[in-house]
């Protein structure tokens, strides 16, 4: 349980005397006479004591809901106490259940009012508060208690997938979010258009309200039964038209060989009221943008029902499979698309010397723990920035006996505050890194704000920086620190650091090279930075130049950790890569990153979502787009360019770069225990991508298998042998077989990198 969550729990019980409510047993309805209304495949049944018990299509007990809860500023938390069920009509002439609560007496004048009605399969709930004006809408709760439930409940947040009316790419947005109740063959669906699933526990459903008015507020959900997936749950609830959802049974999609049978499978729901004739076409796409699968099927579908599909798919070698599913009934649509994606396992050999991390610890443990270590391993990370005990994700004995480093990051510095507050705050945490075992403490996180301004820098080293390590010291701990990440290497701020002693302090130098829509190989003069949301400071290579000369100026031979670096995807925004930009500037982030002596990489993130709303979609939030799968788990393209970057720099050390007669050939040359490796790339198209947009952040993006880059050009190289072979690996891994020819070999290059394994260690020899 978190931390947050432990502590909404207590409180509630604290403000209410009862917030956990003894299970009630399952009740039998009055049989005199009986509050009940009833559509397809659902009943629900008025209690004497105000509670509403819910039956499926078959008479079976399944859920009571029992009590409502109130929150208000001045009377906290207050909960009903019974209530009078009634049968009323509705202005639509369906019947339904009214109830009518008992308040306690610490809520003098609060009146609050249930209604439930019903169609097929589904119950509406709305629950309407009055009496007081200072109600705070946003904490109202329901409680529940599911009977015979064959598995905990669940929460999945609900999207639906939309496309922008001026063309780019479709994406995701939130639609609310369900708590999930499993009965053996079946199962049941709250839906919310809102809800904190940390707010929420085994009596309690979190169901924030709204005001409708000076003292009153109200607050509605939806309960479907059925054999439904959540998000075709979420279209019956919402009244949508059709619904689609799309999933595998592999964990993040992810498939390890060529020749596997990948089963893409889709449910397609009519949430309408009449039965409809629908439409369901699918397609399968490699990500050279080749079609490997596809087809249209037609069904008619009674209203509430579900359209349960598979499609076959065979896994191709290395690769990542982008498919679609879009149902259409008339003028109604609706779509929804996931990625399936093949990486064979590899013996990564560098151990702690790796320098391949994650940033946001793999907190959402989805679909497991045991998968996600997994995933872990197979992509060679190595290093976790944030662990410690109480701390979402892995468990720190879990890493251990597995091999990968941890560290933690904490912040909250009260920074000019009082002694004992001080004193507090570096107590708490430097026994908690302590405890956690951590190689690294990262004292707080981009404290340099204002950017570039300097600010903050001596008040940072007096209360939180020199807090902590004096600290360690009186442990006797040799526990390695590093300043707080700067967000851009704003080396103004570290000039202050230095001079107010924190240099001196710290063992690893730590930034943030955040990177709009330049490639990263840009390396302007910091000079010519400008600022702003779209400035150039926010450049990689130049910063990380930058960086290494702030060391050597510096001194102390100080490590150089990146320790949040990523290559952002918010659809249809210039200042983002493209997804396929993102997986070719993933390769060429880790690559350059290891030719500037940077000790270690972490990524930010393992997949798209943010800490506080688990999996929900947030398009609008560009740190929501800095994974490296998708909101579902499934892979993107970067998933696959992060694995082939870590296996090829595995044991790698950096050379030179390379320089070939044409300057705008770049090139880095490594040695490695299976002999040189060149990464080639060109920049006759330049450095800044999404050139073309306009004064609009908003840009069409274009499908991940469209290559933009418009320049091929032919480059001369050396091969390590008079007439073998080259081989040639693209920013996923995919590889191909070149023939050399008097120990010359043809190579065409444009914008993306490849990596090459059998040129010579001299292949820009003139």
């Amino acid at each position: 349980m978190s931390v947050a969550r432990r502590g909404f729990i207590q409180g509630t019980a604290a403000a209410t005397g009862a917030a956990l409510l003894p299970t009630i047993p399952a009740y039998a309805a009055d049989p005199v006479n009986p509050v009940t209304i009833e559509a397809d495949g659902i009943t629900l049944v008025g209690r004497s004591d105000g509670s509403v018990l819910v039956q499926d299509g078959a008479g079976t007990d399944r859920i009571l809901l029992g009590h409502f809860m109130i929150k208000d500023t001045a009377l906290g938390q207050q909960r009903t106490f019974g209530g009078t069920p009634a049968r009323i009509t509705l202005p639509d002439g369906r019947p339904a259940i009214q109830v009518t609560y008992t308040m306690a007496s610490g809520a003098p004048g609060v009146t609050v009012r249930g209604t439930f009605d019903v169609t097929p399969h589904k119950a509406h709930m709305k629950w309407e508060v009055g009496g007081s004006g200072t109600l705070t809408p946003a904490g109202f709760m329901f409680s529940r208690t599911v009977y015979g439930a064959s598995a905990a409940e669940s929460y999945e947040a609900l999207t639906v997938w939309e496309r922008d009316a001026r063309g780019g790419i479709p994406y995701e947005v939130n639609a609310g979010g369900a708590y999930v109740e499993t009965w053996a063959g079946s199962k049941g669906f709250f839906c919310l258009p809102s809800t904190n699933p940390a707010n929420t526990n085994a009596t309690w459903i979190h169901s924030p309200g709204s005001s409708t008015g000076a003292g009153t507020a109200a607050t509605e959900a939806d309960l479907v039964l059925g054999d439904l997936r959540p998000r075709g749950a979420g279209a019956l609830a919402a009244k949508r038209p059709l619904g689609v959802e799309v999933w595998t049974d592999q964990p993040f999609n992810l498939y390890q060989a060529a020749g596997q049978t990948m089963t893409l499978k889709a449910q397609v729901v009519n949430g309408s009221a009449a039965a409809r004739k629908v439409t369901l076409t699918w397609w399968a796409r490699d990500f050279g943008g080749r079609k490997i699968a596809g087809g249209t099927l037609c069904r008619s579908l009674a209203a509430g029902a579900a359209w349960n599909a598979s499609f076959p798919i065979t896994s191709p070698s290395q690769n990542i499979v982008f498919t679609q599913v879009e149902a259409v009934s008339g003028s109604d649509k609706a779509l929804a698309r996931t990625n399936l994606s093949v990486l064979p396992e590899f013996a990564y050999k560098a151990g702690k010397e790796s320098m391949f991390g994650l940033a946001n610890y793999p907190w959402l443990l989805k679909p497991g723990k045991e998968a996600v270590l997994a995933l872990v391993r197979t992509l060679g990370i190595k290093w976790i920035r944030i662990a410690y005990a109480g701390a979402p994700g892995i468990d720190i004995a879990t890493l251990d006996a597995n091999g990968i480093g941890h560290n933690v990051e904490l912040s909250g510095i009260p920074v000019g505050g009082g002694a004992e507050q001080i004193a507090a705050w570096a107590d708490t945490n430097v026994a908690k890194a302590l405890d956690a075992g951590a190689a690294y403490f990262e004292v707080s996180n981009e404290v340099n704000q204002p950017w570039m301004s300097g600010r903050g820098a001596d008040a940072y080293v007096r209360d939180g920086l020199r807090q902590v390590t004096t600290r360690l010291d009186a442990a006797g701990s040799r526990m390695k620190v590093m300043n707080a990440g700067l967000g851009g290497m704003d080396y103004i701020w570290t000039k202050n650091f230095h001079d107010a002693g924190g240099w001196d302090l710290i063992d690893a130098f730590a930034f943030h090279p955040g990177r709009g829509n330049f490639t990263p190989d840009f390396a302007p003069p910091p000079e010519e930075w400008t600022q702003g949301p779209s400035g150039s400071y926010w450049n990689f290579l130049g910063a990380l130049r930058k960086a290494n000369q702030v060391l050597e100026e510096y001194g102390g031979d100080k490590e150089l950790w990146l320790t949040e670096a990523y290559a952002p995807t918010r659809p249809n925004a210039w200042w983002s890569d493209t997804y396929r930009h993102a997986a070719e500037n993933t390769l060429l982030t880790l690559a350059l990153a290891k030719s500037e002596k940077v000790r270690a990489v972490n990524w930010y993130q393992l997949h798209d979502s943010v800490l506080y709303h688990p999996q929900e979609a947030d398009p609008a939030n560009p740190e929501y787009h800095y994974g490296l799968m998708n909101r579902d788990t499934s892979a993107k393209p970067s998933l696959l360019a992060f694995a082939t970057a870590a296996r090829v720099l595995d044991e790698a050390e950096f050379v030179r770069h390379l320089a070939f007669a044409d300057q705008d050939i770049k090139g880095l040359l490594f040695t490695t225990p299976g002999g040189p490796v060149s990464i080639l790339w060109s920049r006759k198209d330049g450095y800044v991508l999404n050139s073309d947009h306009g004064e609009d952040p908003w840009y069409a993006s274009p499908e991940p298998w469209i290559d933009t880059w418009t320049t091929r050009t032919a480059v001369v190289a050396h091969s390590g042998t008079v007439d073998g072979t080259v081989r040639e690996l693209n920013c996923i891994g995919q590889e191909r077989t070149l023939k050399a020819s008097g120990g010359k070999i043809t190579l065409t290059l444009d914008g993306a990198p490849r990596i090459y394994y059998g040129l010579a260690a001299n292949p820009d020899w003139k």
